[in-house]
């Protein structure tokens, strides 16, 4: 498509989703619901189809590139989708909440109301659940939405957004959700899109977010890349430890909330063969360790499994079966070594002190800090939010998993009775 062509085309798109999204204020929370529990339902009897283009995409992708599990559907984690979509449907609305309320000295009664961002774009790689928990997200707190989704997942948002259109056109709003081509041509068109965008979330890798931050005009919320430590104390319970480690590593290697790198205090170097047996034969996790825990491991983890730590090791999102080890003097070698190469997004001390659990949470600067848990954690809706839009790593508007309340905003009303300022 030649980019004038293209840019007419994206700017429609947006120009109606503005447009929508005046009408998206009526919608009732009742008509809300039964739009969620209509995509669910259809969702349901559309398997096959979105599965097909799904294999369409997954069939140009290697099975052995970390993206490949992000971008695979399949009948268990459609049926997920259907139950969060129920899930966001059941959930209380964030509009029209009364947050603040009060008369002034000069007579005039202020109400403080939450009130929707109104048109927010999402920018992502190849996650086509992500097409879905958007959706779902923004409908709920009455946003239209524009999705700029990366071409590993081309068919599958194309499927998944012809049965969302489907069910809105029975009310009168297709145009609330507008997909941008897949191509890398159309994204400038939606960072530039000032006038017609609120706010954009880019979610994916790091590359992904400094770009789009580098280059939008329209206010940007980052989320998404988690470079994730856990640090083993001195005060550690090793079965707890053991546990902990084992979950945040390998329960789900390809998204954000999966630990990075392992930091244990140097006193208790010899508990490493303990907290890492096994996951060399189960998961063939591949250890990149600094001296001192490369040494420790020698003779107890898989040779081929384990190797010597580099610099590019620690600050690096692995996104695969891959961790880094370090030892640490104590509490403070950690937490200096946090604050250098982390992404604010999780991170988790094991420990029994209850001064040096405090220490740690007090210190540690990012959007959930853990104690005696797993990063994995790190999600919509464990944390009671509903399926999430993204996890903000930064800490202007929103922080952490991203839920209703995050997607809205806030409006004064202000009553009179023929008052004028002196």
């Amino acid at each position: 498509m030649e980019t004038q062509t293209l840019e007419s085309d994206v700017r429609e798109g947006l120009h109606d989703l503005r447009a929508a999204s005046r009408r998206m204020v009526s919608l009732t929370d009742d008509k809300i619901k039964e739009i969620l529990y209509r995509l669910a339902a259809l969702t349901s009897t559309s398997h096959e189809e979105i599965l097909a283009a799904n294999q369409k995409d997954l069939d140009r992708m290697d099975p052995e590139d970390p993206k490949y599990d992000r971008l695979l559907l399949n009948h268990e984690r459609l049926s997920q989708i259907e139950q969060d979509l129920r899930n966001v449907a059941e959930l209380p609305s964030p509009l029209h909440q009364i947050l603040e309320e009060r008369t002034v000295p000069s007579g005039l009664h202020l109400t403080k109301i939450s009130v929707p961002l109104g048109v927010i774009g999402i920018v992502y790689e190849s996650r086509p659940n992500v097409t879905f928990d958007v959706f779902a997200l923004c409908l709920k707190s009455g946003n239209c939405v524009a999705l700029k989704g990366g071409s590993d997942a081309h068919f599958s948002n194309l499927a998944i957004v012809k049965i969302v259109r489907e069910i809105l056109s029975e009310h009168d709003l297709s145009e609330a959700i507008y997909l941008a081509p897949s191509g890398r041509a159309a994204l400038p068109f939606i960072l530039d899109a000032v006038n017609d965008i609120d706010i954009i979330i880019p979610r994916g890798s790091q590359g992904l977010i400094d770009f789009v931050r580098a280059h939008a005009k329209v206010p940007v919320i980052e989320t998404g890349a988690g470079i994730v430590h856990t640090y083993y104390d001195t005060s550690a319970e090793l079965e707890t430890g053991r546990a902990i480690i084992g979950n945040a590593k390998t329960r789900r290697v390809s998204v954000c909330n999966a630990l990075d790198t392992l930091l244990i205090h140097r006193d208790r170097t010899t508990d490493l063969p303990k907290l890492l047996h096994g996951l060399d034969e189960e998961h063939e996790l591949v250890v990149y360790a600094d001296e001192e825990a490369f040494d420790a491991l020698a003779g107890s983890y898989r040779s081929t499994m384990l190797h010597h730590a580099e610099e590019a090791h620690f600050g690096t999102e692995f996104l695969s079966m891959k961790m880094s080890v370090r030892v640490v003097d104590n509490l403070q070698h950690a937490l200096d070594h946090i604050a250098t190469y982390s992404s604010k997004h999780s991170e988790a001390i094991i420990a029994s002190d209850q001064h040096t659990i405090d220490t740690f949470y007090q210190e540690v600067d990012a959007a959930a800090v853990y104690s005696n848990a797993s990063t994995a954690f790190t999600d919509g809706a464990q944390f009671g939010l509903g399926a999430e839009i993204g996890i903000s790593t930064q800490k202007l508007h929103a922080r952490g998993p991203m839920g209703l309340n995050e997607l809205t905003s806030y409006k004064w009303l202000i009553a009179g009775s023929g008052h004028i300022r002196p």
